[in-house]
């Protein structure tokens, strides 16, 4: 299929070839690089979507609240796209990719769109081409974007820099006041949702609210937020209570980003902070690529494996060298 017609049915919000440009953009080809640049040159940045991500721990409940919650979306007109990231095999690469089989219900509704992908080596809880397959969503005219993060801990946070609202959900009795300060994604979130408010656990669950309420009150006030945020609520994707509460809060929290500049200054900064993860990340590959490079690297690596060089005076001596051959 030609570019102008992938980025055409895209526009068109033909799934099938959305999977398809996903799969292109994600693709480490050099020719198939190449050909994502162009396909998102072409599809431009005119169309923009809600784009929401979410961490939280393995177990918390993220498959089933993102089934219930985009349900109610969807049930409401709106189009979502939910980008689900996971877990790499350290040792074998390879990924289940579950999450069509935990939202099922969502996966058949014709105004849902599932992906799923792997981590791969990337870290921070999402892949490399997140960002790029949140933008082709947006070409294809999607509403709101999803982008769970596989729940790995702190490092995950790296989802804030894709996204326009961070939430954080958490499970009953997940810690107290001081725990959740010393969190540092919580600093991150803007809002926090206890799951699993039902049945025994609503009233543990009411608990975990109040003392995560009291521990956002001693965070610092950022700039970005209007009174009263961030904030904890109680929801629960079993029964799907406090989903449209969840759904207010945050509308009011970007509808107010919006009208007061935030939301364009930071979707700026994610701009230009993936520019120059870009960069880094180019400028790595070029590294490894190079056969006098890499072969420096494995001697170098084989010294401090060894004991007969440290690991700074190994890289610094590397980095004088790649400093001499440009010269």
């Amino acid at each position: 299929m030609e570019l102008n017609e992938l980025a055409a049915k895209v526009e068109a919000g033909d799934r099938r070839a959305l999977a398809r440009a996903i799969t292109l953009v994600e693709s480490r080809r050099t020719d198939h690089r190449a050909d994502a640049a162009a396909l998102l040159d072409t599809l431009g940045t005119t169309r923009q979507a809600l784009r929401i991500g979410l961490s939280g721990t393995p177990g918390v409940g993220k498959s089933s609240f993102i089934e219930a919650f985009g349900t109610m979306l969807t049930g409401q007109g709106l189009k979502v796209a939910v980008l689900a990231v996971d877990p790499s095999s350290a040792r074998s690469g390879g990924s289940i990719l579950g999450d069509k089989t935990r939202m099922e219900r969502l996966s058949r509704n014709p105004n849902a769109f599932i992906r799923p992908s792997p981590s791969q080596t990337h870290l921070g809880g999402v892949a490399r081409r997140t960002r790029e397959a949140v933008a082709l969503c947006e070409a294809a005219g999607f509403d709101v974007v999803l982008i769970e993060t596989v729940g790995v801990g702190q490092s995950e946070t790296v989802v804030a820099e894709m996204s326009d609202l961070f939430i954080l959900l958490l499970a009953p009795a997940g810690g107290d006041e001081l725990q959740g300060v010393k969190r540092g994604i919580m600093e991150m979130a803007d809002l926090i949702l206890v799951n699993k408010a039902d049945g025994a656990l609503k009233d543990t669950a009411t608990r975990t609210c109040a003392d995560y309420a009291g521990a956002l009150r001693l965070l610092r006030k950022r700039a970005q937020d209007p009174e009263g945020f961030p904030k904890a609520l109680c929801v629960s994707a079993a029964e799907e209570t406090g989903l449209d509460t969840a759904w207010a809060e945050m509308q009011e929290l970007a509808g107010w980003r919006r009208a007061n500049g935030h939301f364009a200054v930071r979707r700026a900064e994610q701009a230009r902070h993936w520019f120059e993860e870009e960069v880094r990340q180019g400028l790595l590959a070029r590294l490894t690529s190079d056969p006098v490079a890499r072969a420096r690297m494995d001697d170098l690596g084989r010294a401090v494996a060894e004991g007969k060089a440290a690991p700074v005076q190994a890289a610094a001596e590397m980095l004088r060298g790649l400093q001499n051959a440009r010269e």
